[in-house]
């Protein structure tokens, strides 16, 4: 049995030569995935598709998978964004057709470039959400909204692991607008720009902070859509945290 020669690394893996970044989403019946669901569920595609990642040194080496401000359980999602690390270069439309062909129906990789300049974390700071309010009127949510907006903060609870969090969704809330849903039943939707924080404001706070301010309660439970992760612009934008670098898109 070989032994480990003091000051050197326990199971030695090869170093990292290229890091490629992915936007995928979460679909359907997948959006009720944890997020240690969603890395599982890659880690078990990385085997699968026989990518060369590279992994962490150690007894325990793990992929070397960097996840960004992922979406909360019961949330689905068009815009997650996952870093991979390769001992190898490899095409990223290769990484994302052999990780697609992987994952199951629900998580499907829509874009991937290979990283270059700033980090991942530092170009994104804020979500956009589509949050279907079925139920409830649109001049209803309209009114609702327009009470929040006029705080100029408004913090509500959240039972955490760690215990009881307060969280100011008024300071978070960037932008927000009210539409009808194209549908045959009463469903408003609130289209909402939310700030990055920790903790992070979820679309279940902004609905709680809608209730706070005017007793909005959905007789459904609303189903919330994240469509962009990015970094936030002067005018409220977000712009691609992948533009910067090369992309492949996928269909």
């Amino acid at each position: 049995m070989a032994r480990v020669r003091p000051g050197e690394a326990a199971n030695p893996a090869p170093p990292t030569v290229v890091r490629i970044r992915l936007r995928f989403a979460k679909r359907g019946r997948l959006r009720f995935l944890s997020h240690r669901d969603v890395a599982r569920s890659f880690e078990r595609a990385v085997r699968r598709a026989g990518l060369p990642v590279a992994h962490s040194h150690g007894f325990s080496p793990h992929p070397r998978l960097s996840w960004i401000g992922a979406a909360p359980t019961g949330a689905a999602s068009e815009a997650e964004y996952v870093e991979i690390g390769l001992p190898e270069v490899v095409e990223p439309a290769a990484v994302a057709s052999a990780l697609d062909a992987a994952l199951p129906d629900g998580l499907d990789v829509l874009a991937a470039a290979t990283a270059a300049g700033a980090a991942l974390a530092d170009r994104i700071d804020a979500s956009r959400w589509h949050i279907e309010v079925p139920g409830i009127a649109p001049d209803t949510l309209a009114a609702a909204l327009e009470a929040l907006l006029t705080r100029e903060s408004l913090v509500v609870e959240r039972v955490t692991p760690s215990g009881r969090r307060q969280i100011d969704v008024r300071a978070a809330l960037v932008d927000a607008q009210v539409s009808a849903a194209d549908r045959i039943d009463v469903c408003a939707i609130l289209t909402a720009v939310v700030r990055h924080t920790t903790p992070a404001v979820r679309p279940d706070d902004v609905l709680g902070a809608l209730d706070v301010v005017a007793d909005l309660r959905p007789p459904v439970p609303p189903k919330a859509t994240r469509t962009a992760q990015g970094l936030l612009d002067d005018g409220g934008a977000l712009a691609d945290p992948l533009g910067p670098d090369r992309v492949t898109t996928r269909a």
